[in-house]
């Protein structure tokens, strides 16, 4: 059910367009004049406004300007009695969705509210799309160890040198491969991550090579595998340290050669593609433990960076708390809640084991259960272990 606003200082037409949106199945607030409305608007999410543009206090105009800098993607139709031409351009100009002169004609009224709903979702759900087909998400923060990192990658993506991303899960390692590629020269073309962690271990020289028709009894058509569909751009190797001994031979191979073969085939096939690889595992001790070969570390290890945990760049937990409310009040639609610095505080001391990721999921928890604005208590009642 979509909530609407309807601002007007004629208490008859507030009753009047209350009954007919009602009935229409919309829920509704009233105010009386501009100011009592902004008021409204500040405190909760609407999905449409009505507004009256004659009115004491603050007019309608006064109002559209304010409530843009409060939440922009609300679509607001402004009706007045006194309007003309110029009126409905001036308020169009400013941000209105449309504007209907009163009386207003019932139909027109409910097909303008229809098609300015209509459009607002198509609006979120495009913010929406864009964000997740965006190339590369925000590297958030600036303390010393990820100034460290930025400042590695500016000089290593460029160049076509392998490199080994380690840190716990969750701390962005994934992020910091995307930025590598990002600015590196192979930009256009694409990024291919292949998570080695959560294919089986029989099924992995056929992901990362391909393989042809027969070559085994599931394999019913020829597969192309990463390494081709990487060529020209850039191979992500996620959770390395989990990769079947057979499969690490192969990559090895391919990493000193240039070429792979097909599970089944016997023609070599030539392939262009960094290598960036990232565990959570020490591989030194793996390589001591059997489970890991040397030479494949020293092949993936050109370039060493390490990404921190969130427990070790507390000072950036603010910036990182800002930007995902912004991204998960836009995703939701919502007006951005304002977070207490207390609050903040409290997060900040917090053991983030889950780390970046444990942060956003904590923050769009609290966007859904507190109410206007994040507070201490909501942090200790949604998040602070009983």
């Amino acid at each position: 059910m979509a909530d609407i606003l309807i601002i007007d200082d004629e208490k008859a037409i507030r009753k009047t367009l209350t009954e007919i949106l009602t009935f229409e199945g919309y829920k509704i607030d009233e105010a009386s004049d501009g100011e009592e409305g902004l008021k409204k608007f500040k405190e909760k999410t609407f999905d449409l406004v009505l507004c009256d543009i004659k009115m004491p206090k603050m007019d309608g105009i006064e109002f559209l300007e304010k409530a843009g800098e409060v939440n922009a993607d609300v679509p607001i139709i402004m009706i007045s009695g006194h309007g003309n031409i110029e009126t409905a351009v001036e308020a169009v100009k400013k941000g209105a969705y449309d504007y209907i002169s009163k009386p207003p004609d019932l139909n027109r009224l409910l097909i303008t509210i229809r098609n300015a709903m209509d459009k607002s979702t198509l609006v979120l759900e495009t913010k929406v799309l864009k964000r997740k087909v965006s190339k590369v998400q925000e590297m958030i923060g600036e303390s010393s160890p990820i100034k460290k990192i930025k400042e590695t990658i500016e000089k290593v993506a460029p160049t076509d040198a392998r490199i080994l991303i380690t840190g716990d899960n969750g701390v962005g390692k994934e992020l910091v491969a995307r930025w590598i590629h990002e600015k590196s020269n192979r930009a256009s073309a694409p990024i291919v991550e292949v998570n080695c962690a959560a294919i089986p271990s029989e099924l992995i020289e056929s992901e990362l090579f391909g393989h042809e028709k027969g070559s085994f009894t599931s394999a019913i058509k020829q597969r192309i595998g990463k390494f081709e569909t990487a060529n020209g751009g850039t191979l992500f190797l996620d959770e390395i340290g989990d990769m079947s001994a057979n499969a690490q031979a192969k990559v090895l191979r391919a990493l000193q050669e240039g070429k792979i073969t097909r599970v089944g085939a016997e023609k070599d096939i030539s392939v262009d593609v960094r290598v960036i690889a990232a565990t959570n595992k020490d591989l030194l001790k793996e390589v001591e433990e059997k489970n890991f070969r040397l030479d494949l570390y020293h092949r993936l290890s050109v370039i060493l960076i390490h990404v921190p945990s969130l427990n070790e760049r507390r000072d950036d937990i603010p910036m990182l708390i800002d930007k995902f409310l912004e991204d998960i009040c836009s995703d939701y639609g919502i007006t951005q809640k304002p977070i207490d610095d207390d609050a903040i505080k409290l997060l900040q001391e917090y053991d983030w084991t889950g780390n970046i990721r444990e942060l956003r999921n904590v923050v769009e928890r609290l966007v859904i259960l507190s109410g206007k604005n994040i507070t201490t208590e909501d942090v200790k009642s949604y998040v602070m272990p009983k």
